[in-house]
């Protein structure tokens, strides 16, 4: 009760801002989905839940798990962008949206319906890696915790403080996670409240945070709908739930958004981050010709080549691939690449090859997925990821989804899988980690680096046709 006193009187009292909730006296009850023509949701601009790329196009978990709930609910999806996640909720209190779906923990004090759980989340304290280690409570004497106020893991740090009277909780007129965290990052804060798949994705490209201290609270991520929400729409979104956990559905999701992440660790992520000031820019007017010819995005191309060399132009390994993007002889005569350590030369034809490969594989296999087994057939060789789908078949797994391949790719190198193979065995849990890892670096270049477009072709010129969609991540 004492939460929706607080609420309501910050409701009240808040004024009307672009994105932000109305006053109470601008308000009305929203009409159902029906009557309204539209499901209209609650979220906030973050990596897990909700995020558009330069061009506008959205994506995020909570985008598309919704998008599917407005396909089988008939009507379309309307996404109200909200500052925070305390904000998105009191607009479903206040009647202005239909569920807000902003990554939110379950909170049982707040005047809220939620849903059944979509993940699990523990809480933990993120600070800088240089700061001192947090070994017990009483270390967090003359320590500021930063904490979204309302949140579980605020409940929790005021328990704390009864126990260390010295700590002191700053609860931030801007509470957003991602915002947190980058001012912890900067020396700004000096601890941060948050849970484990935020700090994951903050630490893609803030590799100076680390997790000093895990907090005993854990929660389950839902979509909070009114208190009153007995109706229809209650008991059709958990339909919807149940089906897409039956199905898969979910489990591909959020293996989608949340199944690579922390796969680097953090000296990994700061080479990485170097290499794209020091390295890509004299290479990255060559990925982005290769996206023009090929209309694969020259970020997920950029990727692809920093794992295969790390942006070397000269690597070579010991079984004679060689340049940027790793070419055999013979795949470089295929594509007609005349010299395999000339750049421009090594991009444009493995560019070639990884949309030779993805165009390979049947219509059934769905983006992302296809990119990313495209990416394992990059390493093993079509023939191997040809014989590993039919192994996944005979195991009564799904062949054409990446969730249940990445688990199949390794027992090529078992004796009784590989016996199966016309190829012979071969290091599928290599390709399993190059593709997860081609996935982290494709995430982070996302943020860190604009998208292209291509200036107008000539007419006559026909540059290479595109296959297949987007790779994962573009919208």
């Amino acid at each position: 009760m004492r939460t929706f006193l607080i609420i309501a009187t910050a409701l009240l009292l808040a004024g009307c801002e672009p994105g932000a909730t109305p006053k109470v006296a601008d308000q009305h009850q929203l009409a159902d989905y029906r009557s309204a023509g539209e499901l209209r949701v609650a979220t906030r601009v973050g990596a897990a839940s909700y995020r558009s790329d330069t061009e506008g196009r959205a994506s995020g978990f909570d985008h598309d798990l919704l998008q599917k709930l407005g396909e089988r609910l008939g009507v379309p999806v309307r996404f109200v962008l909200f500052p925070d996640a305390t904000r998105a909720l009191e607009a479903v209190i206040r009647g202005q949206v239909h569920l807000a779906a902003a990554g939110v923990g379950r909170n049982d004090r707040l005047p809220l319906t939620w849903t059944s759980p979509l993940r699990e989340i523990d809480y933990v304290l993120v600070g800088r890696s240089d700061s001192p280690d947090l070994v017990e409570e009483k270390d967090l004497t003359r320590r500021t915790v930063s904490v979204r106020h309302g949140s579980l893991s605020a409940d929790y740090l005021n328990q704390i403080r009864k126990r260390v009277p010295d700590m002191n909780l700053h609860f931030p007129s801007n509470p957003a996670d991602e915002h947190l965290l980058n001012e912890l990052a900067q020396g700004h804060l000096d601890l941060v409240a948050t849970d484990r798949v935020q700090f994951a994705l903050a630490a893609q490209t803030l590799p100076n945070l680390a997790i000093v201290y895990d907090l005993p609270v854990s929660s389950t991520i839902g979509w909070a709908l009114p208190p009153d929400a007995k109706g229809s729409l209650a008991a059709e979104v958990e339909d919807f739930l149940s089906t897409i956990r039956t199905d898969d559905t979910l489990a591909r999701l959020s293996d989608r958004y949340f199944g690579h992440i922390r796969r680097l660790d953090d000296t990994a992520v700061t080479t990485f981050l170097a290499r794209i000031q020091a390295r890509l820019p004299r290479y990255r007017p060559h990925f982005q010709e290769a996206q023009a010819q090929t209309g694969i995005d020259w970020r997920f191309l950029a990727a692809l080549a920093y794992q295969e060399s790390h942006w070397e132009p000269l690597a070579t390994s010991w079984s004679g691939v060689r340049g940027m993007m790793m070419l055999t002889s013979e795949t470089a005569d295929r594509l007609g690449v005349r010299d395999r350590l000339d750049a421009r030369e090594s991009i444009l034809g493995g560019a070639r090859y990884f949309a030779m490969l993805r165009e390979q594989l049947p219509d059934a296999v769905p983006e992302p997925d296809r990119s990313w087994m495209a990416v394992a057939a990059y390493n093993l060789g079509m023939g191997h990821m040809n014989g590993a789908r039919t192994i996944a078949q005979r195991m009564g797994k799904d062949n054409t989804s990446w969730l249940d391949m990445k688990t199949v790719l390794p027992l090529m190198s078992r004796p009784e899988y590989a016996s199966r193979l016309k190829a012979g065995a071969a290091r599928g849990g290599e390709a399993v980690i190059m593709a997860e890892n081609i996935r982290n670096y494709h995430d982070i270049l996302l943020r860190l680096e604009g998208a292209y477009v291509p200036p107008l072709q000539p007419r006559g010129l026909k540059l290479g046709a595109a296959s297949g969609t987007s790779p994962p991540g573009d919208g």
